[in-house]
């Protein structure tokens, strides 16, 4: 029973993080390296070097890089088609670091497709966003939209180190909004128009 609740809790991490990485794809693996540094945070073997202090470096910088390049209206759109792919294999990385205790097969299976996907989910939801940012306020609005989703990202990642049950019931409370967000979208566009 103990392991079964350390594999739920160590995948709560994972897709959690995952879904971190559709926010900003270096600011989850930063926090997760520095709560291995700091032993707050133990992965599956062989991924401890997310820890180590050229890879902590590495997410640092490549943070505040991403981060000011959401900053710059247009480049911002550009970045986005570079940062969808990037984010599902950051979150399948993120996923498969945290789930531990699991044959290898599913491990991975549990990485690409819960981890891939949230990533994958989260990430089209910000450039959903960010282009309506950019229709509707001519890109000026778009230094907003970054700076929200760096918050987002932060503040997910973060929780899902230290409490990875809140941070879990958070995503399915998020999610439950977006379906039923969709949902209403497609009655109303279903609907007929009356003359």
């Amino acid at each position: 029973m103990e392991s079964f609740f350390s594999i739920i809790l160590s995948c709560l991490i994972g897709v959690s993080l995952a879904a971190a990485c559709g926010f900003r794809i270096f600011v989850p693996l930063l926090v997760m390296g520095i709560a291995v540094k700091s032993g707050q945070l133990q992965l599956a073997d062989g991924w401890d070097w997310i820890g180590s202090w050229p890879a902590l470096s590495a997410f640092a910088i490549a943070s505040v890089t991403e981060f000011a390049g959401f900053l710059i209206p247009g480049f911002d759109n550009i970045l986005d088609t570079i940062a969808t792919p990037a984010a599902i294999v950051a979150g399948t990385i993120a996923t498969a670091a945290c789930v531990s205790e699991m044959d290898p097969l599913l491990q991975w299976s549990t990485a690409i497709i819960a981890g891939g996907g949230a990533a994958a989910v989260v990430q089209g939801a910000t450039v959903v966003a960010r282009g309506a940012s950019t229709v509707t306020t001519a890109g000026l609005g778009n230094s907003l939209v970054a700076v929200s989703e760096l918050v987002m990202s932060f503040v997910l990642s973060v929780l899902a180190v230290v409490a990875p049950i809140l941070a879990g019931l958070m995503l399915c409370v998020v999610g439950f909004f977006v379906i039923r967000r969709l949902r209403r979208r497609r009655a109303k566009a279903a609907l007929p128009l009356s003359i």
